[in-house]
């Protein structure tokens, strides 16, 4: 880092302490201020606050990673983005004439107050234990592979970096709230595309272009079928990754996120309706096309350079792991001044993903819990609680990290995997919910409530082989069952289905008991289900929702959807 480089982060952190003063002048006097923005954001905002806050460590890190150690697999994920699409055209309306703030709230709308406390609970623990958590460890790892510093005053720079980060983002976000979460983005936004293209383009010409990372992918083999780096569609026979699996699983986990997950959604019930909500959905959609190419690219680039033998400033291109690929990239490619434009980007996206982060969980907390058994808390008191809860996260996320140190080289295979399990119980309520006025309340939560517990029976079954495997000194779990015996159901379902598979199969068993518990239980009256299903929907407000677009929106919805396809074409 020379002296260019901080001269460009010390601009950037200018601006980003002039936007939060900016923010922190326009005072909040609710609660909606401070956590919805008032409700006043446009689709621009909201579409780079749904990708600024979507692009995090996982990606910097792991998505970067999962490229230079198998390729195209994990692309699927981030394709399946054009699924903030149905959340624009299909759930928006739902959401925005119920005037609801969080989405356990939506669910108890729709079906009861159980439902909604059940809900926050599995969101607050996976937010403190996965998203804030990776995203302040990967951050540490990031800085100190880029900056190449081990310690400062005996301390090591992980966590010097990490818990900088935390605080850093933790100020503006208790300060501004949703506003800080908005506007801040669309400075970040820009900066981290800028910044990640850069690496590409200079990553490309080092190695010698686009054929030749390509031929150097293509003739990597990833498993005995046939496929190789560069295939995005991959035997059913894969391990880790049979294609069927791959669109069943995928999809299921980008439905949740996408269209129910509170983190994502709060930023649509921010707009001011549901025309610019729809917009920034599209907007979105089009930002989320780009990170295949600006962070998975980048690790392809990064393994065929490893691989070729790349010699860069006198020398050879080397990586530690695959999850160092964006950073090494970063430190060896660079020129002075870039590379802390680049470093800028990086921040950006790890500051805007956990300020989210932090401002969804404080939301949950103060709206769905305490609001819920205080309702005659004023709302400076709610104001206060929100600043708490965001602290109180803050330091959960902090006291989790050494926990998330041990899982290093697999992190963007963790998140999925732990929301793989999370996800089907939650997103088998919200679509049957909306698609149709038949699941009764009891239904809907016991449909969630079951999905729930296979999911902690399938991460207790990982846990518990892995654990004994690694004891009997064997590092493959399925080779340490086959040699010791281990044959008994439990073992087969909850351990050795492909867990793409058993995504799919957790969410048509959430869909199985939400009917037949629908079946035997009572219906919610039809004064309670007005406007939150398809067929009780009013004519005026579907007249409402007809009247919020026209066909520039249909036109770009058709577009993202071609440039998907031919995604999936040329990756074949």
């Amino acid at each position: 880092m020379g002296l260019l480089d901080w001269i460009v982060i010390g601009i950037f952190a200018l601006a980003l302490i002039g936007i939060i003063v900016w923010v922190f002048r326009q005072k909040e006097e609710t609660s909606g201020d401070y956590f919805l923005a008032g409700r006043g954001a446009s689709w621009i905002a909201i579409g780079a606050s749904i990708f600024a806050s979507n692009i995090g460590s996982e990606h910097l890190i792991g998505l970067a990673g999962a490229g230079a150690s198998s390729g195209m697999a994990m692309a699927h994920w981030e394709i399946q983005g054009w699924m903030i699409l149905v959340l624009g055209w299909v759930f928006v309306p739902f959401y925005s004439r119920s005037m609801v703030t969080t989405m356990p709230e939506f669910l108890e709308r729709r079906y009861n107050k159980e439902s909604r406390t059940i809900l926050s609970m599995i969101s607050l623990i996976s937010y403190v234990l996965t998203k804030v958590a990776v995203t302040v460890y990967a951050g540490g790892l990031v800085f100190k592979e880029v900056f190449g510093i081990e310690s400062v005053w005996g301390i090591d720079f992980f966590w010097i970096s990490a818990v900088g980060l935390v605080l850093l983002t933790a100020i503006y976000t208790v300060i501004g709230g949703m506003k800080s979460v908005l506007y801040t983005s669309v400075l970040q936004t820009p900066i981290l595309l800028l910044g990640s293209i850069i690496i590409v383009v200079l990553g490309l010409r080092a190695l010698g272009g686009w054929d030749e990372m390509m031929a150097i992918a293509s003739a990597t083999p990833v498993n005995d079928y046939g496929d190789s780096m560069t295939n995005l569609i991959r035997s059913n026979r894969d391990q880790d990754f049979p294609w069927l699996g791959v669109f069943i699983g995928s999809a299921v986990i980008g439905f949740w996120y996408w269209c129910t997950d509170q983190f994502i959604v709060q930023r649509v019930l921010s707009g001011k309706n549901e025309t610019e909500a729809r917009r920034g959905t599209i907007f979105g959609a089009y930002l989320k096309l780009t990170p295949v190419f600006l962070f998975m690219i980048p690790g392809m680039i990064a393994f065929a350079m490893a691989q070729k033998g790349v010699v860069i400033n006198g020398q050879v291109f080397a990586l530690t792991n695959s999850d160092a690929a964006f950073p090494t990239l970063v430190a060896t490619l660079l020129p002075a001044g870039v590379k802390g434009l680049v470093v800028c980007g990086i921040l950006a996206a790890l500051m805007s993903s956990l300020a989210s982060l932090f401002n969804s969980s404080a939301m949950l907390f103060t709206i769905d819990f305490y609001k819920k058994y205080r309702p005659e808390a004023s709302e400076r008191r709610l104001l206060h609680v929100g600043r708490i809860a965001t602290v109180v996260v803050v330091v959960l996320g902090v006291l989790w990290i050494p926990v998330m140190r041990s899982i290093g080289d697999v992190l963007y295979t963790y998140l999925q995997d732990v929301q793989s399990v999370l996800a089907p119980g939650i997103a088998a309520a919200f679509l049957l919910g909306v698609v149709s006025s038949k699941p009764t309340p009891k239904g809907g939560m016991w449909g969630m409530i079951a999905g729930f517990i296979i999911g902690v029976l399938r991460i207790g079954a990982k846990v518990l082989y892995t654990t004994q495997a690694k004891a009997d000194g064997y590092a493959d779990v399925k080779v340490w069952a086959a040699e010791t015996g281990v044959t008994n159901w439990f073992y087969t379902l909850f351990y050795d289905v492909n867990w793409l598979f058993f995504s799919g199969g957790m969410l048509v068993f959430s869909i199985l008991v939400i009917m037949v518990v629908s079946r035997f239980t009572q219906s919610a009256p039809a004064a309670q289900l007005e406007g939150l299903t398809f067929s009780s929907a009013t004519a005026g407000q579907k007249a409402a929702t007809r009247a919020s677009w026209n066909h520039w929106d249909v036109m770009h919805t058709v577009i993202i959807l071609g440039i998907t396809v031919a995604f999936y074409i040329y990756f074949w």
